[in-house]
């Protein structure tokens, strides 16, 4: 069994251990992945706050790759799930086989028991299977015929989906993107970047063999928890809390919603704002942290007006525009 305060990567529980090992990420991912420092970023802060993350961006961007590559840098296992109309929710979750053998019942566990879920385009099945992911998100654990079974820890659902492609997807409901805690849009390379992939790639890089690349385990499970305590310290003046509270509101308030954001994301505002405030070296929350994690938590929590989406309203204007608006605490 391995010691509650050293991981296999050879890393204490120290926070300030904790804390430079998670930086070392982008570094370790850097060498598979080229660019996404935000979406490395949105992936720690999740974990820090065992949260959950849907990815969007088109095909072909590294969304698989990004999430092979940070479970490999922290040593965690990860299953991946095509998602697809005839996949059904015991596919994901496990079910009870029996055995001729001993004329029993047995449970087969679903790749959902993982420490790393990468839901691969999970608005191409339909609804029912869509929510069997519901109780393993919220409650991290599987009930099959009645009887719960937990989920490993850390457990970390990444789902991905097409912006682009409607034709034959089953949009996520609200309840579902409410359970999500960021949602991370990737974005196409940009030129140098796109020219260094190339240059990787002509140069014999495999993005099926991140051993090769020289991905190696850099931070662990007793890191990951010795950071979560540490979050968990980071100190919120009431100021930081009113200024979370103000900017939610204020969506519920907008014209060009309809739909603003509930208590729930209110909530979660403020644990990726502690996160990322304790990622970037401090024990206490600025606006500016908020600011800069508001449009991740809160772009899926919110509903456009149709005829506000028609004069290309999006999301993240309106989030940008009460951010603009919303007093800020000195």
């Amino acid at each position: 069994m391995m010691d509650p305060t050293t991981d296999n990567a050879g890393n204490t529980g120290d926070a300030g251990t904790a804390r430079a090992s998670l930086e070392a990420l982008r570094a370790e991912i850097a060498k598979a992945v080229v660019g996404q420092d935000p979406a490395v970023t949105g992936l720690v802060v999740a974990l820090l706050c065992r949260g959950h993350v849907l990815l969007e961006g088109v095909p072909g961007v590294a969304k698989t790759l990004l999430v092979r590559t940070l479970a490999s840098a922290l040593e965690l296992d990860t299953k991946r799930v095509q998602f697809t109309p005839d996949l059904m929710p015991s596919d994901v979750t496990g079910s009870l086989v029996y055995d001729t053998r001993t004329a029993e019942f047995s449970f087969q566990p679903g790749p959902v028991f993982t420490n790393l879920l990468l839901a691969d385009e999970i608005n191409r099945t339909p609804p029912k299977t869509q929510s069997s992911l519901l109780e393993a998100m919220e409650e991290r654990q599987v009930t099959v015929d009645g009887t719960p079974r937990p989920l490993p820890e850390p457990f970390l659902v990444a789902a991905t989906q097409n912006p682009v492609e409607y034709e034959g997807t089953y949009p996520l409901p609200e309840a579902q993107l409410d359970r999500f805690l960021l949602k991370l849009t990737i974005p196409l390379p940009s030129r140098q970047d796109e020219i260094d992939v190339l240059t990787r790639h002509a140069s014999g890089f495999n993005p099926r063999d991140l051993r090769a690349a020289g991905v190696r385990p850099v931070a662990g499970p007793a890191d990951l928890e010795a950071a979560r305590a540490a979050v968990a310290k980071t100190t919120v003046s009431p100021e930081i809390t009113a200024y979370v509270v103000d900017i939610c509101r204020a969506t519920r308030e907008s014209p060009s919603l309809t739909l603003g954001v509930s208590p729930r994301g209110a909530t979660a505002l403020l644990a990726t704002s502690r996160a990322w405030a304790w990622l970037t070296g401090r024990d206490y929350v600025t606006p500016d942290d908020v600011k800069a994690l508001a449009l991740p938590t809160l772009r899926h929590r919110v509903q456009l007006r149709p005829e506000a989406e028609m004069e290309g309203v999006t999301a993240d204007s309106v989030i940008n525009a009460i951010l603009a608006h919303v007093p800020v605490p000195r």
